[in-house]
């Protein structure tokens, strides 16, 4: 967004890019795996599930939390390690022969787009946490 942009008021965790992006990339991964091998249900299937779902809702904790800087930043640290963690399961799926790698590499860069947001956020928490009377933040 440039500086000129007027940024529309952000009123639930589903409408930050962010989220829609980590959740849609979750259920990208969701229908991908049901072709996973059935050995594969409670490790490798069951890994990459949990991490990619994560994502999104970390952010959506993070959302609710927005009146602390510091857990605010925390759930979003915690979402960006979630998102790591998934690009580490792809890169597994796609040696074991489990997905193609085009898709999978697709899947990577879109979370290389989801850390990068995140990354963002938790570098300048600020314009996302609500001020008030029970706000850590350190501007008053």
């Amino acid at each position: 967004m440039s500086s000129g942009e007027q940024r529309k008021p952000v009123r639930s965790h589903r409408e930050l890019e962010v989220y829609q992006m980590a959740f849609d990339a979750a259920m990208r991964i969701f229908e991908m795996s049901k072709a996973f091998p059935p050995e594969e249900r409670y490790s490798l299937t069951d890994q990459i599930r949990r991490s990619s779902r994560s994502v999104a809702a970390n952010v959506a904790e993070a959302w609710r939390k927005r009146r602390y800087d510091a857990a605010f930043v925390q759930r979003l640290s915690h979402s960006e390690a979630e998102a790591a963690e998934t690009q580490v399961w792809l890169e597994f799926a796609v040696k074991c022969g489990y997905l193609d790698r085009d898709q999978a590499r697709e899947l990577y860069t879109t979370y290389d787009h989801i850390l990068g947001k995140l990354v963002h956020m938790i570098n300048n928490p600020e314009p996302w946490l609500l001020l008030g009377p029970n706000s850590t933040n350190k501007s008053s």
